[in-house]
């Protein structure tokens, strides 16, 4: 059994996908990213970066105690070589299939999440208008960039890393299915290809289930204050506050 510390977000849809795919028996444990959860002392054990998805595999790899795991890219791997699923094993293939999972958690990850923030959110709590549309404009666009290189791969591949399926499609679809939020409905226009994968990948059961899983949660509604109150904890993170809540983590496990 593999515990999931989850909340339902691109991030965390990478993982549950992917324990759908391979078929692997999972159990949820909820992280609200919202309510503060990622600084409580037992997810720090398993997740020092404070962000979630993280797992927890009780029957792991190779043998042993169970095994803590965080950061969706380093878990996508893993489930990979602990299934012989979703990464070829000759060096070739695995290294081309590599190279763009690592091009996702640098580049189309980090990007979309700043455009997302910058134009779905930050208008609620920016203070300097010129600022925040610099801000939007700069990833707004990074996100256009960053389309058409999926696109033109995807203009002579199937799939991103070749013919095959693979954990670089799994590890960018939950993103790029969001392109359109990020920018507009005419994206996909600009981007034939890539609107052709994010198609077809998102057909496949396995992906529908995975992208489902908990969708229930983080459905209360929010007065503005707790609305406020939310994006201060989820945007305004500080060294302090990291460090605030290691001490407090390290307390409570003494």
């Amino acid at each position: 059994m593999i515990d999931v510390h989850y909340w339902p977000t691109p991030n965390g849809w990478k993982v549950t996908i992917m324990l759908e795919e391979c078929g692997l028996d999972y159990s949820i444990v909820p992280v609200d990213i919202g309510g503060g959860d990622q600084f409580k002392a037992e997810f720090l054990a398993i997740s020092p970066n404070n962000r979630m998805p993280a797992i927890i595999d009780h029957e792991p790899l190779g043998g042993g105690p169970s095994l803590a795991l965080f950061e969706s890219g380093a878990i996508l791997e893993y489930l990979a070589e602990k299934t012989g699923r979703f990464l070829p094993v000759d060096p070739a293939g695995k290294y081309r299939t590599l190279q763009w999972v690592h091009w996702q958690m640098a580049n189309l990850g980090p990007m979309m999440g700043n455009a997302n923030h910058f134009k779905n959110y930050a208008k609620n709590i920016a203070d300097d208008p010129a600022q925040l549309e610099y801000a939007t404009r700069r990833f707004v666009g990074e996100v256009d960039r960053l389309a058409g290189v999926l696109d033109a791969q995807l203009s002579v591949n199937r799939h991103i890393a070749g013919e095959d399926y693979s954990i670089a499609d799994i590890i960018t679809w939950p993103w790029a299915f969001l392109l359109a939020r990020m920018s507009d409905e005419s994206a996909w226009e600009t981007f034939p290809n890539l609107k052709r994968w994010v198609d077809e990948v998102g057909a496949r059961p396995a992906v529908d289930a995975g992208r489902r899983v908990g969708s229930d949660l983080g459905r209360k509604e929010l007065t503005a204050e707790e609305e406020k109150a939310r994006q201060d904890l989820l945007f305004n993170q500080t060294n302090d506050k990291v460090r605030a809540a290691r001490k407090a983590a390290a307390r409570a496990a003494r």
